[in-house]
Order: structure tokens, then C-alpha cells, then sequence
């Protein structure tokens, strides 16, 4: 969904076009921020879900997931607001985001300390808020 949000509208194929449309499908077809999707272990996904992180390698959240509905041009859909509604509250009142979830000895770089505000979680966050609410 990432990349297909990166393609311009006039290059995306009926196969493309049909490929999101089964993934707006799936992702909205259930409340994201409760995320009651089937899994392989269980009704729901791992807790990492909710917790924003920076990088984002194979524990995805849902704060990605925003962003891909938002690159899509789903940022007025009314499916996303409860997602949109975590995203806010996990701002703090300095308009900043925290690292709640992070690769600490799993990647060379540091990108922060977990816990803290992060300007990389809240780039993302900004962005998808932004568009959302411009």
C-alpha cells in the first residue's frame, strides 16, 4: 500500500487499482485502531501495533498504516477517524511524538532514546496529520 501511494494516479493499471481497492477492503473493512483482524496468533495483532516506533522494519504500526491510507488520498475517509483520533492523543503538548517502540542493538544508527519524544516518529506523525487536517 506504501508504494502503491507512491505511484501517480495516471500510472496506476486497473491491476493496481484493484490491488488497493482490496486492501482499502481489508485495512477498513474492520476499525484499524482496534486492529480485530484475523491473525495467526489470534484475533488481533501484536501490541507493537499501537506503539509508534522509528525505524519501521518488520513490526509495522499503525501509525504506517496511516500513512500509506493517507498517501493513497483516504485522509477524508470517515474509517480513518478513529486512527487519526490515536494519533492526536499520542501527541504531547509540546506537538511531539514518543518513540514507543525502537530496534535498540538491531540496527547501527541510534534514533533516538525509547520513551522520549522522537523527531523521527514525529515527522511521520505530522505528515499524516497535516494532509489529514488541511
Amino acid at each position: 500500500m506504501l508504494a502503491f501511494g507512491k505511484l501517480p494516479l495516471n500510472q496506476r493499471t486497473p491491476l493496481i487499482k484493484d490491488a488497493i481497492a482490496q486492501g482499502i477492503d481489508f485495512f477498513l473493512g474492520n476499525d484499524p485502531a482496534t486492529a480485530n483482524w484475523p491473525t495467526r496468533i489470534g484475533d488481533k495483532p501484536s501490541r507493537n501495533w499501537w506503539k509508534f516506533g522509528f525505524p519501521v522494519f518488520y513490526v509495522t504500526d499503525l501509525l504506517q498504516l496511516a500513512e500509506a491510507l493517507v498517501a493513497l488520498g483516504f485522509e477524508r475517509d470517515p474509517r480513518l477517524v478513529n486512527i487519526l483520533d490515536l494519533i492526536c492523543e499520542k501527541q504531547d503538548t509540546q506537538g511531539r511524538w514518543l518513540l514507543e517502540y525502537d530496534y535498540t542493538n538491531k540496527t547501527w544508527g541510534d534514533f533516538g532514546e525509547k520513551k522520549q519524544p522522537n523527531k523521527w516518529v514525529t515527522l511521520r506523525a505530522v505528515r499524516v496529520t497535516k494532509r489529514a487536517f488541511s
